[in-house]
């Protein structure tokens, strides 16, 4: 079985991707196992460049390949917020909750029709030798008004999927890991995955 770093410490997105990736004939090791791996600064424009990098450094510092995410939520009525800077779109620090409160506040008083929204992934995959793969998954909803949900982490709550009547935070895991953002940029990279494998 072929090893993959997984250069996030986030509980969820490693719940989440080995959920995506089960099928696959990899193992997923996450930094949270290696406290000693410098923090990756991210400060890339874009959603590609922040993955790229955190793939990048944790590909050299194990010597294994390595794969990362970036994430972010982006609102059309503040064209494009937070974009880049959703996991710390209240200041740093900040939890989860103080990024939704903040941007309900903003969002206050709009209808509907004024709060489409879409979130975007983008996978990379690195080798310690420089090769990089990237690949993007989207979908698109409509901020809530409140929160509602005890499943999901982030934005989930307040991330209304219409096609299902509910918000992220209400779908089971097994829904949300086949129609959300992450799961689909997964999806575009199990081919690249897949190739890699038999390489290695």
């Amino acid at each position: 079985m072929r090893e993959f770093v997984l250069a996030t410490g986030n509980k969820h997105k490693i719940e989440e991707i080995r959920a995506i990736l089960k099928d696959l004939p990899i193992k997923i090791i996450p930094l949270s196992d290696f406290p000693e791996f410098p923090h990756t600064i991210e400060d890339g424009q874009t959603l590609e460049e922040n993955a790229v990098k955190k793939a990048k450094e944790a590909a050299v510092f194990f010597k294994k390949w390595a794969i990362a995410d970036d994430t972010g939520l982006e609102v059309e009525a503040l064209n494009g917020a937070p974009g880049v800077y959703s996991a710390r779109y209240a200041g740093e620090p900040c939890s989860y909750d103080d990024n939704n409160k903040k941007l309900l506040k903003e969002l206050s008083g709009l209808p509907k029709e004024k709060r489409k929204a879409c979130f975007r992934c983008v996978i990379a995959i690195a080798s310690p030798d420089g090769k990089i793969y990237t690949a993007e998954g989207k979908i698109d909803g409509i901020i809530n008004p409140s929160q509602s949900g005890a499943n999901g982490f982030g934005y989930d709550p307040i991330f209304f999927v219409e096609e299902y009547n509910k918000s992220f935070a209400e779908l089971s895991p097994s829904i949300k890991n086949q129609i959300s953002h992450r799961a689909r940029a997964l999806q575009n990279m199990k081919e690249k995955l897949n190739q890699l494998i038999n390489m290695l």
